[in-house]
């Protein structure tokens, strides 16, 4: 693979920034993400300083990038622990040690080339690599029409808890659930 896996580096908030607002005007954003391109745009520029500053740290958040050969980003995943008994996002305290993987984004033209699973392997190693919280499972949200995505996730091992959520905003839509569980020592 020619592209580089990477976390999100120190001063890296414009690529970061970039790369969001990209991800907020695919065609099926509206179902990928919560926020909206508008309410992106509008941020200042220290909201993308802080937001990538705490990626960079990697004690409760993750951020990993796809890097083509010219240093032009194509993917993104970002990853957020939860740690059991806090509040979580859209449904209850997490039950255990977790950790969330939202923003998920790979842009139209590299899609298909393995870039969304790299990603994806680089946030489930740092989750399971993690000691302190030992994290028990990694968990996503797939809204109920998103089917691409939901394949997506299962090729890469999630699979449905069974819980869902409303969508905020959109009471007669779900988010559901998938999880990967943290594997067996072996």
């Amino acid at each position: 693979m020619e592209h580089v896996i990477r976390p999100v580096g120190a001063g890296e908030w414009e690529k970061v920034r970039e790369l969001r607002l990209a991800a907020l005007q695919d065609p099926v954003a509206h179902l990928a993400f919560l926020e909206t391109y508008e309410k992106a745009v509008a941020q200042p520029a220290l909201y993308w300083q802080e937001r990538t500053d705490k990626a960079v740290q990697g004690i409760e958040v993750r951020q990993f990038v796809a890097e083509a050969p010219d240093g032009r980003w194509v993917g993104s995943v970002t990853a957020i622990v939860e740690r059991a008994g806090a509040p979580a996002s859209f449904v209850e305290a997490a039950e255990v040690d977790q950790v969330h993987v939202v923003g998920v984004f790979v842009r139209p033209e590299a899609r298909g080339a393995g870039l969304a699973e790299e990603l994806f392997r680089a946030a489930l190693e740092w989750a399971w690599s993690l000691s302190e919280p030992r994290i028990e499972q990694v968990r996503l949200f797939v809204h109920e029409r998103n089917t691409r995505a939901e394949a997506l996730y299962r090729k890469v091992g999630f699979v449905p808890s069974g819980a869902t959520a409303p969508v905020p905003g959109d009471a007669s839509a779900n988010e559901r659930e998938m999880v990967v569980p943290r594997p067996s020592a072996s």
